[in-house]
């Protein structure tokens, strides 16, 4: 394929269009990711653009098969090879005209103007024609494509569902869905409720939703709020009085316990959410924490700036402790939010829909299986392993910590209490207004 956006490309002659549809369709038919992508273009990007450049790739990912139906239906032969860009910019248009409080004209013309910027002269015709189509034959389009109800995910991932849970369609709904913003409030600073109202006071009176009265569901710490904002709206953020952080998340340090004085590891740190929790809640623990990408560890040295917080930073493969810890150094605790195929957080990540393979899911569960193996060798006698994931599929959960247990003779599962509920291991869904899809497990070492 020979345009432009292939090399590494400057975003600064396109319009906010343009850039949507060729970082659409380096997802589709390069797999990366959104959350790679779209902080690359935001360092061209002005900063009025971006918020837009974000909704329409976020949403073109979340209900990519309707928006493919409808273009099979208005296009004779498929968009393919070098053509890919005008099929990514029809969904571009597709999308603001269905999801989008743009005008039908603004936002047709915007697309169509933005074939001239991509050097897809050849193609205006094409584009005008498709979405002005689109638009005559609205309702009868939507007919056909809305007939029977579409999961908005690919096939192999709804199967795995139904076979797993009887409430595989209201955990498929909750993925369709935007995700809730939610924080977690610094006890070292402020109370949750107190916080919530000074939100309240200086944001948006009931802006957000005071999570203190136990649940089993939600920490203490945790903050509802009622729309998504940017991070400097909240009162002393930058002091590091709140990070932003989903409410079944937080369970992690909760769970975890670290106690001042301990060693603790957070393996797989970035983007340090859990390794600062794990300061607030213990600040005299003495705590590494670890990832494989160099480049994902600055957002979690940033945070332990943010936080006034001191950890050990340090790049590294959770599955090869012995490249980057001397020989004989343990843990008192270790929390692995290990690798996994991220689909409780598909909602936050529409884009992993199309990213991920079904094969992918029993490679992940090989490599979960090896960081337990060779972490749990890093662990005290009598030391706590705290297992989670951001999956809801059990071969990287459930079944892997059977696994475990049974290939480990000295490893013994413990009870978790989630406000009063107590459980050996907890799955936990996306929900509508509430946290995202995890799972937590907690394992003790034996003495022998």
């Amino acid at each position: 394929m020979a345009f432009l956006f292939m090399k590494k490309q400057s975003f600064k002659a396109l319009s906010s269009r343009a850039i949507s549809a060729t970082i659409i369709l380096q997802v589709l038919d390069q797999g990366k990711s959104l959350s790679t992508l779209i902080p690359d273009a935001q360092k061209q990007l002005e900063p009025k653009d971006l918020p837009l450049v974000q909704e329409i790739t976020f949403g073109v990912c979340r209900v990519l098969p309707r928006l493919e139906s409808i273009i099979k239906l208005l296009v004779e032969k498929p968009l393919k090879g070098k053509t890919r860009l005008v099929h990514c910019l029809l969904l571009v248009g597709l999308y603001q005209l269905l999801y989008m409080r743009v005008p039908a004209h603004a936002a047709v013309d915007e697309v169509v103007n933005a074939t001239k910027t991509l050097k897809l002269d050849s193609f205006r015709a094409l584009t005008n024609g498709v979405l002005r189509r689109f638009l005559r034959e609205q309702e009868e389009i939507l007919a056909k494509v809305d007939k029977h109800w579409q999961t908005l995910h690919p096939e192999w991932l709804v199967n795995k569902l139904k076979k797993a849970y009887p409430n595989w369609r209201e955990i498929v709904e909750a993925n369709n869905q935007r995700p809730p913003m939610w924080i977690r409030v610094n006890q070292q600073h402020i109370k949750t409720n107190d916080y919530a109202a000074l939100i309240s006071e200086l944001v948006e009176p009931e802006f957000a939703k005071n999570s203190e009265n136990p649940t089993a569901c939600v920490p203490k710490c945790a903050l509802l709020l009622e729309r998504a904002v940017n991070v400097n709206q909240l009162p002393h953020f930058e002091q590091g009085w709140a990070t932003v952080q989903d409410a079944h998340a937080q369970w992690s340090a909760e769970l975890l316990g670290a106690e001042n004085g301990e060693t603790v590891l957070d393996a797989c740190a970035a983007p340090g959410g859990k390794t600062t929790h794990i300061l607030e809640k213990a600040p005299k623990a003495k705590v590494m924490a670890l990832d494989i990408e160099e480049s994902r560890l600055s957002r979690v040295r940033e945070n332990l700036v943010r936080l006034g917080q001191i950890a050990q930073v340090i790049c590294g493969d959770a599955s090869k402790p012995e490249e980057w810890l001397e020989e004989g150094v343990l843990f008192d605790r270790i929390l692995l939010d290990a690798p996994c195929s991220a689909t409780g957080v598909i909602r936050r990540h529409p884009d992993i829909k199309w990213l991920r393979k079904e094969g992918d899911i029993a490679e992940l569960a090989t490599l979960q299986g090896e960081i337990l193996k060779a972490l749990w060798q890093r662990l005290k006698p009598n030391g706590i392993l705290l297992y989670a994931t951001c999956s809801v599929l059990p071969q990287e959960n459930s079944e892997q910590i059977q696994r475990f247990l049974q290939d480990t003779p000295n490893a013994k599962q413990l009870e978790i209490d989630f406000n009063g509920e107590k459980v050996l291991e907890k799955q936990f869904f996306p929900q509508p207004n509430g946290g995202d899809g995890f799972f937590y497990a907690k394992l003790q070492k034996v003495a022998e």
